[in-house]
């Protein structure tokens, strides 16, 4: 489980591709600190398992079903990912639970500067959109990030300069992909819903919550 707050921009410093899986290596000095063999670090939103450790680096194995996905496939050498270890329960939870599991694959298609923030516009498939609202929270490439608006096709975020300089969406240009996450507790909302309809059982009213306790 992560928190969306990238500690590090890393860097890819190798790929081996087989023919439905892929090996990363990755530099990086922040998050090697304290990692093991077997430690979590989720690489551009998406959650993978240390499999060597070196100098300054570290390797993942990504599986078919992950490659599929999200945009991996296509990092190349010398691209910046971002990088976060995964959280202590302890820990403060500064952005919002990041579960890791990519949702669907976007693409940048707008950056507006807005005084000191910058708007930046992602197209989205319906599968995830259904799950994006104002005000809520969604993981753009492993980026906790607050939603703006949305339309019909499109969602969009707001910037901070600290977070526009120290992640991916600094150096993504228009058309690139990005890797995206919507807030877990959505699915679950909608199963909830869902199931209680089937059973002929109306939604969460005045009833649900007197049932319950909380009227």
């Amino acid at each position: 489980m992560f928190t969306g707050l990238i500690e590090e921009l890393g860097r890819i410093e190798r790929v081996v591709t087989g023919p439905q899986s892929a090996r990363l290596t990755l530099a990086a000095r922040v998050v090697t600190e304290g990692l093991k063999v077997g430690d979590s670090v989720a690489v551009n939103g998406v959650c993978l398992t240390v499999t060597a450790l070196g100098r300054d680096s570290f390797t993942a194995d990504v599986m078919a079903e992950t490659l599929a996905k999200s945009h991996l496939a296509a990092l190349v050498p010398g691209e910046r990912v971002n990088l976060e270890r995964a959280m202590r329960l302890a820990d403060r939870v500064g952005g919002h639970l990041v579960a890791g599991h990519v949702d669907g694959v976007g693409t940048v298609t707008g950056k507006e500067e807005r005084d000191i923030a910058v708007l930046v516009t992602v197209r989205a498939p319906a599968e995830v959109l259904r799950y994006v609202v104002p005000k809520g929270s969604v993981a753009v490439d492993g980026i906790s990030l607050t939603v703006v608006g949305t339309g019909s096709e499109w969602f969009s975020v707001s910037l901070i300069p600290h977070t526009y300089r120290h992640t991916t969406l600094g150096y993504k240009a228009c058309g690139a992909p990005v890797n995206l996450e919507v807030d877990m507790l959505a699915r679950y909302v909608e199963k909830f819903v869902q199931e209680r309809q089937e059973a002929g059982r109306t939604g969460i009213d005045a009833g649900f919550l007197r049932e319950h306790g909380y009227l």
